[in-house]
């Protein structure tokens, strides 16, 4: 009986001290894991959309000065004639 009883409370602290901490950390670390997966995928997100507002404003400079450089022709040819 006292060999039972002996089992039961080792049992016990393997459960409390080794188990017990162990499960925790892990949940710890999973949560946290996913929290930073969100932040990386918000991240990622909010740099595509910056990527596309960038090239959108690039597009736009290129056709302006486009329009620019074709307006100066003209005032080119206009002056020769």
């Amino acid at each position: 009986m006292q060999q039972e009883l002996d089992l039961m409370e080792l049992a016990k602290l393997l459960l409390q001290f080794l188990v017990l901490p162990i499960g925790a950390f892990a949940w710890m670390h999973y949560k946290m894991s996913q929290g930073h997966a969100v932040e990386i995928a918000i991240i990622k997100t909010e740099f595509a959309l910056t990527k596309e507002n960038h090239d959108r404003q690039i597009i736009d400079i290129k056709d302006g000065l486009s329009n620019i450089f074709k307006k100066l022709d003209e005032i080119q040819r206009d002056m020769h004639k």
